[in-house]
Parts: C-alpha cells; sequence; structure tokens
C-alpha cells in the first residue's frame, strides 16, 4: 500500500469537511488548527503526516512518543493530549510544547517545577469533565473559576484554553451540546473571573465528531484515525 496516496487521500477528506463545517459557522479555516494523534501508528507513519503538512502531533504517553519525538527531531510540536500522572511530568514538560489535560493541582506544582528548573513556561489546557461522564477526567465545571485562582502561584503554567472529550455516540450532532458548554464556559470565564489573559483557545472534536465541534468554536481538533489511519505496531 503507498502510505502517501492514503494520507493524501484522507487529508483531501478532512480538509473538506473542516472547509465545510467553517462555512456553515460563519468561521474562516484558518481559525481551527488539526493535531494529527499518531498513538496508533509508527514513528515512519508520523514522519509522513508531517511531511504531508501537518505540524502539530498528538500523543498520550511518552513511551508511545519517544521514537517519533526523536525521529522527527524539531519538525514538529507536539501536544500531550492523554492523562498525565505527576511522575510522567520530567519526561512531559520540554519536549511538548502542550498539555491539554491540566486538571488538578497536584499536576499543575510537578510541570510549575519542572518548567522552573528548564526556565520555560508551558501553554496548558484546562481539561473539563462537560459530558459528567465518571469514566473521563477533567474538571466538574463548576470548579473551573476556583481552579483558575488556585492556578496563579504557578506562574510557569499559561492557561491558554479548555479541553474536552465528547461520549462517543452513533450520532455526531449528539455531542452538540457538550462542545456548546465547553465554549459557553470560556466565553463566562473570560468574562467574569478578572483573568490577566484570556482563554482563547478550545481543544475539542476527534474523529467522530471534529465537524460539530469546529460548528461550536473549536480552535483545535485532534483527528486519529479518520486522518492518519490505524496500524499494528509493536510496543515499545
Amino acid at each position: 500500500m503507498n502510505v502517501s496516496v492514503t494520507l493524501e487521500s484522507r487529508f483531501r477528506d478532512v480538509e473538506a469537511r473542516l472547509e465545510a463545517a467553517c462555512a456553515r459557522s460563519g468561521r474562516p479555516r484558518e481559525d481551527v488548527r488539526v493535531i494529527a494523534v499518531t498513538k496508533y501508528v509508527s514513528a515512519a507513519k508520523a514522519a509522513a503526516v508531517v511531511q504531508a503538512g501537518v505540524r502539530h502531533i498528538g500523543e498520550n504517553r511518552w513511551p508511545d512518543a519517544k521514537h517519533k519525538w526523536e525521529a522527527l527531531n524539531g519538525q514538529a510540536v507536539f501536544h500531550y493530549i492523554g492523562s498525565l500522572q505527576t511522575n510522567k511530568v520530567k519526561d512531559v514538560v520540554g519536549r511538548f510544547g502542550y498539555i491539554h489535560s491540566l486538571d488538578r493541582l497536584s499536576l499543575a506544582e510537578a510541570i510549575h517545577k519542572k518548567a522552573e528548573t528548564l526556565g520555560i513556561d508551558v501553554p496548558c489546557f484546562l481539561q473539563v469533565n462537560v459530558s459528567g461522564e465518571p469514566s473521563k477526567h477533567g474538571l466538574e465545571p463548576e470548579r473551573l473559576r476556583e481552579f483558575i485562582r488556585e492556578l496563579r502561584i504557578f506562574p510557569r503554567i499559561s492557561p491558554v484554553g479548555l479541553m474536552t472529550m465528547a461520549p462517543l455516540e452513533a450520532e455526531p450532532e449528539q455531542t452538540r451540546p457538550v462542545f456548546r458548554s465547553l465554549r459557553q464556559l470560556k466565553e463566562q470565564l473570560n468574562r467574569d473571573s478578572g483573568m490577566e489573559t484570556p482563554l482563547t483557545e478550545l481543544s475539542m472534536g476527534m474523529s467522530n465528531d471534529f465537524e460539530v465541534a469546529v460548528e461550536e468554536g473549536a480552535t483545535w481538533v485532534r483527528l486519529g484515525t479518520v486522518l492518519v489511519g490505524k496500524e499494528e505496531i509493536e510496543a515499545n
């Protein structure tokens, strides 16, 4: 199978769907950026994705991301999109340009300490469990304002936006209330929380529901199988 042709076909389809979703919601296409989620593909496939023009790579475990990060050697910005344990922060901070799953103070403290040793600031998305599913990580929506206040003691953390995962629904339209609620939370926080720097980003929407997420204001969509496919890869 010709990998580049397969990717090219997938990319064209995703791009057409993104353009249509942006048009439906009256948004310019450049408002929405794509994170290629490569956790189910090899380092070679991840490199092909970058060569095809995607500059943002999403991974949710450092052991799986390590070979890809080393192979790409600064050619892509890595996004940590999975739940992050505090004892894994040392592997992630300094290698990943964004963390999409900040949801507790103990994690914030660990990120801040590592960032201090490196002399860097870390852009973070605050993960919110909008749907309320027990199986999902994230802050309860009503806890967000207090959490943002608590983050002020960690100046190396730069909150840039909110992230959520919607339930996997047979009909993507059923995810709309979740995405709409996240957008409204961002707007409310920017209006009422007194933050010095407003939140500008919404990380929401995956292969099954990204068009609905874009219509509701997503600025980053996290696309795996619909964009890069899936391979059988050996465990590291």
